[in-house]
C-alpha cells in the first residue's frame, strides 16, 4: 500500500482522491494546495489531514509519494523537488509544456530509480484496452488513419482569468485539458508523430486561448491522424481507427468520470458491422493502482519514456503551429 499526498485540490484533484478512497493499493494520507486553508471542508469530508505546504509534504516521513494535480508550468520544479526528497511521483497531464522540460524530468526520475506516473487515464478504459489489443495483434493490418474528438462543456464555467485557459499554462484551447489524452492514445497505437498542423478558434468562451482546437498529424510510419476538441458543447467522445483489413469506431455515451458506457463498432473484410458495449470502469483508479503496483515492484507501468516525451514534444509543436500557422516538424 503506497501512502501518498494529493497536491492540488481543484475539482480534478478532489475527483482523484475520491477515486482511490476504497483502493487496496494506494491511500491518500495528506492533502495540500497553494491555498490549503480554502480546502478545510474537503479535509473534514474525507478525514485526511491537511498539510500547510508542498514543502511540508516532502518532509513528511509518512508520505511515500506525491500526486501532482497542479498548473502545468509547476510540474518540473515539483517533480525535481520530489526526486530530491526521495518520493515517488504521479503527475497529471501534460507532464510539461516543452520537450526540454520533460526530458529533464525523466532524466532525474530515472537516475533516482523512481516510477513517474502520468494522468492519461483514457488508456485504461476497457474499450481503449480492447482496441490496443487489436492493434498489437495485427488484426487491423497496416494502420492507415486515426481520428478522434473529445469535447465537453466542463470548462464553460471557468473564469476568463483561470490558469486552465491562459496562454502560458494551457496553449491551444482544449489541447491540454482534452486533446493530449487523444494524442497519447494515438502515439501508443501508431508510434511517433513526424509533423503536425493545428488551429484554434474562439466562438463562445472568454478564455484567451479559445474554445476549439483541431489538428492534423503525420506519423513517422506514414499514417495520418486528426484530433478535434471543443470546450463549449455537450459531451462527445469518438475514436475511429482505419486499417487495411478492418476499421473500428468507439463512441461514448457520457464522460468517463460520470461512468459512461462505450460502444465499439468494427467492420472487417466481409463488410459486416459488429458492435459490442463496454460497461463503465474507473480508469483514474486503474491508472493510479497500476502505477502504485509498479512502484512496489508488482508489475510494469504501460507508459514508455519515449511516449511520455513524445506527447509533450507534440504539444509543444501544436502550440507553435497555432502561433505561426502551417506544419511543424517534430
Amino acid at each position: 500500500m503506497i501512502k501518498a499526498a494529493m497536491v492540488g485540490l481543484g475539482w480534478w484533484g478532489r475527483h482523484m482522491v475520491r477515486s482511490v478512497a476504497e483502493s487496496g493499493n494506494i491511500e491518500v494520507v495528506r492533502l495540500t494546495s497553494r491555498s490549503p486553508q480554502g480546502h478545510r471542508d474537503f479535509a473534514e469530508e474525507t478525514g485526511i489531514r491537511l498539510a500547510d505546504s508542498y514543502e511540508d509534504v516532502l518532509k513528511d516521513p509518512e508520505v511515500e509519494a506525491v500526486i501532482l494535480c497542479t498548473p502545468h508550468s509547476q510540474h518540473e520544479a515539483q517533480v525535481l523537488a520530489a526526486v530530491e526528497a526521495g518520493k515517488q511521483i504521479f503527475c497529471e497531464k501534460p507532464l510539461a509544456l516543452t520537450r526540454a522540460s520533460v526530458e529533464r524530468m525523466m532524466a532525474a526520475v530515472n537516475e533516482a530509480g523512481l516510477v513517474l506516473g502520468v494522468g492519461h487515464e483514457r488508456r485504461y478504459e476497457s474499450t481503449m484496452e480492447a482496441i490496443a489489443g487489436m492493434v498489437a495483434s495485427g488484426e487491423l493490418g497496416t494502420l492507415m488513419h486515426v481520428e478522434a474528438n473529445f469535447s465537453h462543456s466542463i470548462f464553460a464555467s471557468v473564469e476568463a482569468d483561470n490558469w486552465r485557459g491562459s496562454e502560458a499554462e494551457a496553449p491551444a484551447a482544449g489541447m491540454t485539458g482534452m486533446g493530449v489524452h487523444l494524442t497519447d492514445l494515438f502515439i501508443s497505437m501508431l508510434g511517433p508523430v513526424q509533423a503536425v498542423a493545428a488551429q484554434t478558434a474562439r466562438r463562445v468562451l472568454k478564455l484567451p486561448t479559445g474554445d476549439i482546437v483541431t489538428l492534423q498529424m503525420r506519423f513517422e510510419s506514414g499514417a495520418t491522424g486528426f484530433v478535434g476538441a471543443i470546450s463549449a458543447t455537450p459531451y462527445y467522445g469518438r475514436l475511429s481507427l482505419f486499417g487495411e483489413r478492418l476499421w473500428l469506431e468507439a463512441r461514448d455515451d457520457a464522460h468517463p468520470q460520470e461512468g459512461g458506457r462505450t460502444t465499439l463498432v468494427t467492420c472487417g473484410p466481409d463488410g459486416v458491422q459488429r458492435s459490442r458495449t463496454f460497461e463503465p470502469k474507473d480508469p483514474v483508479r486503474a491508472n493510479l493502482e497500476e502505477w502504485a503496483n509498479a512502484v512496489e515492484g508488482r508489475g510494469g507501468y504501460r507508459f514508455s519514456d519515449a511516449e511520455r516525451i513524445g506527447n509533450v514534444a507534440l504539444l509543444e509543436a501544436i502550440a507553435k503551429s497555432v502561433r505561426n500557422g502551417g506544419w511543424v516538424d517534430l
